[in-house]
């Protein structure tokens, strides 16, 4: 018997999903404009989690309700190793560390991974979906904001394994639906799904804050050049 699961999910989670769109560093990428270096900073953040969502994903691949959702096509780990390798050169490993609002996100899927997994499906949902589904349009801005002119520096945004994102996203959905769930546990699942996007609107928030730093430094600099021209 489905639970209609999908469409629950999509409808409980409207007001967080808004809320994490209009973060300004989400509506300045959105608008085209990206910071190079705010933006690897996010692709090491997201790096990050997804070491977290994916190996507690395999820890539980198992179990009655996560086994409805494990596809490992969708996992983006690999793809980020590549966009870092490009953003930070190979030693990339040792110049990133998780921001505070990430490692909050990461201690948060652990300790749901050990503690109640079938929370986990709401992690994947915000994650994932939403990547396959403004993959290939936030693709098309990174590359023109940043002006990259190879396939370098976007391989998160690029699924390989999987064939046709319509086909893929109408059998997950329905994956969803399918899983043997109580009312309670859809209840947590979409509360959690909640929580899932209020730790992605710090982890912008923070690259908000990196921006405007950002900003400020040119801004000074722009000033300071001047001051000299005419003294």
């Amino acid at each position: 018997m489905s639970t209609n699961l999908a469409q629950q999910l999509r409808e409980g989670t409207t007001k967080s999903h808004s809320m994490a769109e209009n973060v300004s560093f989400v509506k300045s990428f959105l608008g085209g404009v990206v910071d190079k270096s705010s933006y690897r900073k996010l692709v090491a953040n997201l790096f990050f989690i997804y070491v977290a969502i994916e190996e507690q994903m395999e820890k539980n691949k198992d179990h009655l309700a996560v086994k409805f959702i494990y596809f490992p096509e969708l996992f983006r780990k690999s793809s980020l190793m590549e966009d870092l390798d490009y953003y930070y050169g190979s030693n990339w490993l040792n110049q990133i560390k998780p921001s505070l609002a990430t490692q909050s996100y990461i201690d948060r899927i652990n300790n749901i991974g050990c503690n109640q997994p079938e929370l986990l499906i709401a992690h994947a949902y915000t994650r994932y979906i939403g990547d396959l589904s403004g993959g290939q349009i936030l693709k098309k801005i990174a590359k023109n904001a940043m002006q990259l002119s190879s396939t370098k520096g976007t391989a998160f945004y690029d699924f390989h394994s999987i064939e046709d994102e319509k086909i893929f996203k109408d059998m997950y959905r329905n994956s969803l639906n399918n899983i043997p769930l109580t009312k309670e546990q859809i209840k947590q699942i979409i509360s959690e799904a909640n929580v899932a996007f209020n730790l992605n609107m710090k982890m912008f928030q923070e690259l908000d804050s990196n921006l405007i730093k950002i900003m400020v430094m040119l801004l000074l600099s722009s000033i300071n050049n001047l001051r000299k021209k005419f003294s």
